[in-house]
């Protein structure tokens, strides 16, 4: 069994100088084809549970889906809550086996955002897993804007939430499907020099891919979540299947004809990160 926790897999990339790929996750079709992409890459992964992917399936069936692939595989899967907004939400995630859990109080003012942070990552630690929070807000391509991390916020934020990772807003934005935005490499350089959490960046699809390499590897940006980038993949796939043969109705003959070519993008985005 390789289920892990996400220190597990953060800190010996913020050490050595890689970042671990979060892949967002939405049905049984795209999880396993991540775990497959991981392992032919030999690098570790770890699985997201996003709100869209809890609306379609519950906290307990998603959890028992990332253990067994996590039981079968031959690198290391964290089971990863991925913006949880309740206390109610992340104690269900635990209950139900997930190793790690990012509370979002990114909207919140700073102080309510430290505490009740702060009550999350104390529940996880007294479990023996992880948690993730956010400090400045990651805006929606087409929705609402980003504000952007202050560094002083920053590093009150690490040292005050006892949080294992700090997600940042430094001009990643979610839901961007081009790579052409670019971060802001001078805000996150203020950033890491007065904090020594691993970083993560969500909205990484809009990210260039050289960029994404090259922070990974220079940087404490230590995770980068991907999620759009590899849901075209899957739609593409999909098309191509029900578009080749209009007559086939059969749900699991045409999904399955997404699966490598998912795992062929989630080669391509974990190879990026350098691990």
């Amino acid at each position: 069994m390789t289920l892990v926790t996400l220190r597990d897999v953060l800190q010996p990339a913020y050490t050595n100088g890689y970042a671990v790929a979060g892949l967002v996750t939405l049905g049984w079709e795209d999880m396993r084809a991540y775990v497959a992409a991981a392992e032919a890459e030999n690098a570790p992964v770890i699985l997201q549970a996003g709100p869209s992917c809890r609306e379609h399936t519950p906290l307990p069936i998603l959890g028992k889906m990332f253990r067994h692939l996590a039981e079968h595989a031959s690198v290391p899967v964290v089971a990863h809550l991925d913006h949880g907004y309740t206390f109610d939400e992340c104690k269900e995630a635990l209950d139900s086996g997930f190793t790690s859990l990012m509370f979002d109080g990114s909207r919140k003012p700073l102080t309510q955002n430290i505490d009740e942070t702060a009550a999350i990552a104390e529940m996880a630690h007294a479990a023996g897993i992880s948690c993730e929070g956010e400090i400045g807000f990651v805006g929606y391509s087409g929705g609402e804007g980003s504000n952007g991390t202050d560094p002083e916020e920053a590093a009150i934020f690490a040292r005050e939430s006892g949080v294992d990772a700090m997600a940042i807003s430094v001009g990643n934005v979610h839901l961007q499907q081009d790579k052409e935005g670019g971060l802001d490499e001078a805000r996150i350089a203020a950033i890491e020099a007065v904090t020594d959490v691993p970083l993560v960046i969500h909205g990484g699809s809009g990210v260039p891919i050289a960029q994404r390499h090259k922070l990974a590897r220079n940087t404490a940006i230590c995770k980068f979540n991907i999620g759009t980038e590899l849901r075209l993949a899957f739609g593409a796939a999909m098309r191509e299947a029900v578009n080749r043969d209009p007559d086939r109705f059969d749900r699991v003959t045409i999904l399955k004809e997404t699966i490598d070519p998912v795992e062929t993008a989630a080669r391509e985005v974990i190879r990026a990160l350098g691990n």
